[in-house]
C-alpha cells in the first residue's frame, strides 16, 4: 500500500503535536466536526500545560499527554502510550523573524523533535501514517519563470526557519524510504490564522482592533511587497485531513488558496473594512534580514490526489479575521 485511503471508522487513536498552537487547536477543532468515533491525543510540553488557551473550548473533547519531543525517552513512552493510527506533526517554533535572531534554538528545536517523532515510531515499529506539515517557506525566493510554485522546485531557504523545516521535509523523506514510515507532507503557503499572532494578517487585525477600542493611535508594518495567495484557516485544516487520508505516502503536496494579492493590498482591504481612520508607519524592527517576496503554488497535484478547492470566500475569511480580534478587544482580551 502506497497510500492512506483509509475509512473514517477504522481510526481509533489521532495524535496532534503541538495541538495547544494556533493551528493544532484550529486541526483538532476541525476533526472533533467530522464527529468519528477516534481520540484525539495532543501533545503539550510539561512547562507550558498551563497555556492552552487556543484549546479552552474543547479542552474536555480532547486528551493531553505532557511530553518533550526534544528528550527521545519522553517521546518514546508518549507514542507507546498512544499508539496512534494518524499523527500531524504540526509541532515547531514557527516565528520566520524570530528565527533570525535565535538561530540555533529553532534549528535546533524543530529538528530534534521531528527526529525523535520519526525514530520512535521506528523504533516501537507503529504503523501510523504521518503528516509533515511544512511550508512554503522552503521554496525560498522563487523567480518569476518559477511561478506558479511546483513541489519540484529548487529549494532557497530563506531564513533559519526555513531550514529547520526543509530539514523535516529531508528527514521525512529519509525515514520514508529508509524504513517504510507512511509519511506524506504538506507545504502550506498562507493562510488566515487568528490564533496566530505573528503572521502578518493577524497582526494587521490585532492593530486594528486596538485602533477601533482607542487602545493605539497608529499600526505598525514591515515589508509591503510580498505577494501571496491566501486560504482561509478551516479550508486549510480541511485540506490538512485530506491530505492524510488520500495523499499518497513519500509525496510532498502544496496546499494554498485561489486568491493573489500583495501584503500591501491586503492591509489596504482589511482598512476598508474599518469605521476608523487608520494611518500607519512602517516599523524596521519588522524586516526581515531576508524576506521571501514571491509565493504563488501550483496545487494541481494536491487537487488531483485529494479533489481539495478551498471553499470560503477571500472576503468572508478576511472579515472573519477581523472580527476575531474585534470580539477580544470587546471583552478586554487584547
Amino acid at each position: 500500500m502506497n497510500s492512506a485511503n483509509f475509512k473514517d471508522k477504522d481510526i481509533k487513536r489521532i495524535l496532534i503535536t503541538g495541538i495547544s498552537g494556533s493551528g493544532g487547536s484550529y486541526l483538532a477543532e476541525h476533526i472533533l466536526k467530522l464527529n468519528l468515533k477516534a481520540k484525539i491525543y495532543g501533545i503539550s510540553r510539561w512547562h507550558s500545560t498551563s497555556n492552552n488557551n487556543n484549546l479552552e473550548n474543547i479542552i474536555n473533547d480532547i486528551d493531553l499527554v505532557e511530553c518533550d519531543l526534544n528528550d527521545l525517552s519522553s517521546t518514546l513512552k508518549t507514542l507507546k502510550i498512544v499508539k496512534p493510527d494518524l499523527i500531524f506533526h504540526l509541532a515547531s517554533q514557527a516565528n520566520v523573524k524570530t528565527s533570525f535572531n535565535y538561530p540555533s534554538a529553532i534549528l535546533s528545536n524543530n529538528i530534534q523533535s521531528t527526529l525523535n517523532l520519526l525514530e520512535s515510531v521506528k523504533i516501537l515499529n507503529l504503523k501510523p501514517i504521518i503528516q509533515i506539515c511544512s511550508t512554503s517557506e522552503v521554496y525560498g525566493q522563487v523567480t518569476k519563470e518559477e511561478v506558479p510554485i511546483k513541489e519540484t522546485n529548487q529549494y532557497r531557504p530563506a531564513s533559519p526557519y526555513a531550514i529547520s523545516k526543509l530539514s523535516q521535509d529531508l528527514l521525512g523523506n529519509v525515514y520514508s524510504k529508509s524504513y517504510g514510515l507512511n509519511i506524506i507532507t504538506t507545504r502550506m503557503f498562507s493562510y488566515l490564522n487568528p490564533r496566530r499572532t505573528d503572521l502578518f494578517a493577524t497582526s494587521f487585525a490585532i492593530q486594528i482592533a486596538k485602533i477601533e477600542h482607542g487602545l493605539s493611535n497608529y499600526l505598525l508594518h514591515g515589508n509591503l511587497k510580498s505577494t501571496r495567495t491566501i486560504i482561509d484557516v478551516d479550508d486549510a485544516m480541511k485540506a490538512y485531513w485530506l491530505a492524510l487520508k488520500y495523499g499518497k505516502f513519500g509525496e510532498n503536496y502544496n496546499i494554498g488558496g485561489n486568491k493573489i494579492i500583495e501584503v500591501g493590498e491586503f492591509l489596504n482591504q482589511l482598512i476598508r473594512l474599518s469605521n476608523k481612520k487608520i494611518t500607519t508607519k512602517i516599523d524596521k524592527n519588522l524586516l526581515r534580514p531576508n524576506d521571501v517576496t514571491l509565493q504563488i503554488p501550483d496545487t494541481s497535484k494536491f487537487k488531483k490526489a485529494t479533489g481539495f478547492e478551498p471553499s470560503i470566500p477571500f472576503d468572508k475569511s478576511m472579515l472573519n479575521l477581523l472580527n476575531f480580534w474585534r470580539n477580544r478587544a470587546k471583552n478586554g482580551k487584547l
